[in-house]
């Protein structure tokens, strides 16, 4: 019988009373356990071996347990320390006894979490105690953690599994592969096997020389393990901002640009947003420790100083608040695109705008906000505007109803809502597919007089914020916007989930 090098190599080194891991025969041949699994499947196929296959579960102990290992799980140091402060006998001040055990930051916390589930004492008002006939050299936690760290066996179950949750110990699950020699894998041997002369890939030497005709190619087996290669690939949400800009572009707009750090006076003042508005505090921007920006048209900072002081108009009155130059030179990270749309309005990046014009841009902003399912510190804006004669709000939501349209939703809601900039505004809101809940997707409105006619812009000029990481929810399904953006995003989720066109 003639067969490929490697498949010769493994069924010598196979045995027919013995299982021989992938990794054993590895070793034994010298080849690749990639190799090895390729000509195993390839001689289980011809009847000459079996192939078996087990699920392993092994434990890796993290930089935090391991340190644990070494000085003592948090609990087990804070009870030691409690009985030294006599803690046994009577309630002994918390705080004595913390900095007695040499804990701080986190560890105090998961101290005083796992101190009474163990059984060690009690903890309240600020008072903590002992029991006596409890027994830290016990510990099945602590115990089951020197194991690990030893490389030995731990026994016990549940303390592997507490140890995996408190994030000290990974679980590693996987799958050994094994191969013995069928009666006709031995039967085989017995008769004698060669090696035949096989090469693995079509070359134009063999093609010009005329060898092709002479060589025996190898066999390739489809179904055989093989390395993971993953490619580089368009992150899901930056597919979906290029289709939303192929969108506007396709409904006649232009895209804007511009900086990420601006004045106040372009993101908040030319919005007629007043000084003292709470979401102009730290609290809800970030601002620079920079120079002020010098780069501010004159006439146009005085036009907007007396729309916040004075107001627009006969009947404008203006905002009962005070109003600095040097607040409107101070520099932030944007809060909001339309930074962008005053930048435009105003002639100052571009020159001056005749109606009709429509102009978007799909950037990031940045907001302290707290951090859960739908707000996120950073994320992308889809900015918009559309300067011309007689607008009205119909026009707003015609235009929203065919945006979304493009995307497969068809269910938008809108709801009257109040901001300093516009005047009517309203909200979007969409259904979630898989929820049922409606989400919050935009901002919205017609902009005031008292943003535009300092611009220098007479006509109407409708304008709206959308939230780019919300439509991707809205289309594809997630329930966490974490998942595809940040940190704790979900790259197997990333790789598998279907880019929907």
């Amino acid at each position: 019988m003639r067969l490929p090098e490697s498949q010769v190599a493994v069924l010598e080194a196979a045995s027919a009373t013995d299982e021989r891991t992938i990794e054993q025969l590895s070793t034994e041949t010298g080849l690749k356990p990639e190799t090895v699994t390729g000509a195993a499947f390839e001689l289980e196929d011809d009847g000459l071996v079996s192939v078996s296959a087990s699920e392993t579960v092994s434990y890796a102990v993290a930089d935090e347990g391991e340190t644990y290992a070494d000085a003592g799980l948090p609990e087990v140091r804070l009870y030691r320390a409690a009985v030294d402060a006599g803690a046994d006998d009577a309630p002994v001040s918390m705080g004595e006894v913390i900095g007695a055990a040499d804990l701080d930051g986190p560890a105090v916390d998961i101290a005083l979490a796992n101190y009474a589930r163990k059984g060690y004492g009690e903890v309240a008002s600020g008072q903590i105690t002992a029991d006596p006939d409890a027994d830290p050299d016990a510990d099945a936690e602590a115990v089951a953690l020197a194991a690990l760290v030893a490389g030995e066996e731990a026994s016990d179950d549940d303390a592997i599994d507490e140890l995996v949750r408190r994030g000290l110990v990974e679980r590693r699950e996987g799958a050994v592969r094994s191969v013995t020699l069928t009666d006709a894998g031995v039967t085989a041997l017995m008769e004698g096997v060669e090696v035949a002369e096989t090469v693995d890939r079509l070359t134009p030497e063999m093609l010009a020389s005329g060898e092709w005709q002479d060589v025996e190619f190898t066999a390739y087996n489809v179904e055989a393990d093989a390395p993971e290669r993953r490619g580089g690939k368009v992150h899901i949400l930056r597919q979906t901002a290029e289709r939303v800009k192929d969108t506007l572009v396709g409904m006649g707009f232009r895209e804007m640009d511009g900086p990420h750090a601006d004045s106040e006076f372009w993101i908040n003042d030319c919005l007629f947003m007043p000084q003292d508005h709470p979401a102009r505090t730290h609290w809800d921007q970030f601002a620079l420790d920079v120079p002020p920006m010098r780069d501010i048209p004159a006439d146009l900072l005085e036009r907007v100083r007396s729309a916040h002081l004075e107001g627009v108009g006969p009947d404008g009155d203006g905002y009962h608040s005070p109003w600095t130059e040097e607040v409107a030179r101070e520099v932030d990270l944007r809060g909001h695109t339309t930074s962008l749309s005053m930048r435009y309005l105003s002639g100052h990046e571009i020159g001056d705008l005749e109606p009709p014009e429509r102009f978007f841009s799909v950037e990031k902003v940045y907001r302290n906000d707290t951090l859960d399912p739908t707000h996120l510190l950073e994320f992308f804006q889809i900015e918009g505007w559309v300067m011309a004669e007689d607008l009205s709000v119909r026009d707003l939501m015609g235009t929203f109803e065919e945006f979304y349209e493009q995307f497969g939703i068809t269910d938008l809601q809108f709801k009257p809502h109040y901001n300093p900039y516009t005047e009517p505004s309203f909200e979007l809101f969409g259904h979630h597919p898989e929820t049922g809940e409606l989400i919050e997707i935009g901002n919205s409105g017609m902009f005031r007089e008292e943003v535009l006619r300092p611009l220098g812009v007479e006509c109407d000029v409708m304008a709206w914020g959308l939230a780019l990481e919300r439509l991707l929810m809205l289309m594809y399904g997630f329930d966490d916007i974490r998942d595809v953006h940040g940190t704790l995003c979900d790259l197997d989720l990333l790789r598998e989930t279907e880019v929907l066109h």
